[in-house]
């Protein structure tokens, strides 16, 4: 099943079932009006809206013609985002980019941030910056959406929670990130809206490529129309989605819409920090990663943070080379507050 949400005049839009080749789209208000509600009532609503993905693919639903360009992230809010690090590569790579040693407890214990998540950009929405100064990055993810988890949640538990997965641009402000850190209390500043793939796609929809926490297919990575990062989102992963909810569910319950990121996806590969693509490596899902590489390499970063009017541009495509959640593309724009 593939699920998107639609913008309207309201502030979470309307919810419609997506045909696998992300062409059509069936409208569901009858059933449940927003994603949300159809979250809270999933043990009624999902097998319903199951059904009308399968009359969909059969041609017995009536359907209308799917925009990617309408839609807005499949949760527009949610009540709560919880993003980690599961790639811990990547984190060993940031970190040396700070000069800052990395504890060997990364390696055991997840690292995981609470992100804003009161209002995410759509995935064709633009990145608003207020300054260049401020070092934007994309960064290219995986999420889940889970539904309700209880506190102390075996990793079978989280494991059967999982709901939907969908692709992320965790966009970060890395010049702020140091003066944050600083202060001993982590990300706020550093850490604006995030965006979500058009669609979200249920764990059977991803076939074979989906192993129960990990999904094995490269993440496709594009900066200003020229590819950026390859790196296969089941390779390198520390801690799979389970590991990560089972995390988070430590010592509070996770209310059905809770999304959970993996953090930035990064692969070795080679044994070492990893090569540009045009090197014949996986490339990278973040500038910082290739600034970081440029250093340890050739002593000091020459590719730069994102600029106004870069286009950042996140998809994933199957075994057939057909998009399974629609494609976030973004362009970096000056912003202006509206009167």
């Amino acid at each position: 099943m593939k699920l998107a949400t639609l913008k309207d005049s309201t502030r979470d839009g309307r919810l419609v079932v997506v045909s696998k080749d992300l062409t059509r789209c069936s409208e569901v208000g009858h059933i449940a009006r927003t994603l949300q509600a159809a979250l809270d009532d999933w043990a009624h609503v999902g097998p319903r809206l199951a059904q009308v993905a399968q009359g969909i693919e059969t041609g017995a639903q009536p359907t209308v013609r799917f925009h990617e360009h309408d839609a807005t992230s499949p949760l527009p809010r949610a009540y709560q985002w919880a993003d980690g690090s599961a790639y811990v590569n990547h984190v060993e790579l940031v970190r040396k980019a700070r000069n800052v040693e990395m504890p060997e407890s990364f390696w055991t214990d997840p690292l995981m941030y609470q992100g804003g998540s009161d209002a995410f950009l759509g995935p064709r929405e633009p990145i608003p910056l207020a300054d260049e100064a401020w070092d934007a990055d994309m960064e290219a993810e995986l999420a889940v959406i889970v539904g309700d988890v209880p506190m102390g949640a075996s990793i079978e538990e989280a494991r059967n929670a999982i709901l939907f997965v969908m692709l992320v641009n965790d966009v970060s402000l890395r010049g702020l990130i140091p003066a944050e850190f600083a202060k001993g209390f982590g990300f706020f500043q550093s850490k604006p809206s995030s965006a979500f793939s058009p669609v979200a796609v249920s764990p059977e929809e991803l076939g074979a490529a989906w192993d129960g926490g990990r999904l094995h297919l490269p993440l496709h990575v594009d900066l200003n129309g020229q590819p950026f990062g390859r790196a296969n989102a089941g390779i390198d992963m520390t801690f799979d989605f389970p590991q990560l909810i089972a995390h988070a569910a430590k010592t509070r319950a996770l209310v059905a819409g809770t999304i959970i990121g993996s953090g930035t996806v990064s692969n070795k590969l080679d044994g070492g920090p990893g090569r540009p693509i045009a090197e014949g490596g996986a490339g990278y899902s973040c500038i910082a990663e290739i600034r970081t590489v440029e250093t340890i390499t050739r002593g000091a970063p020459k590719t730069p943070f994102l600029q106004f009017g870069d286009v950042v541009r996140i998809e994933m495509t199957d075994e057939k080379g057909h998009s399974i959640f629609g494609a976030i593309e973004q362009t970096v724009t000056k912003y202006e507050r509206q009167q």
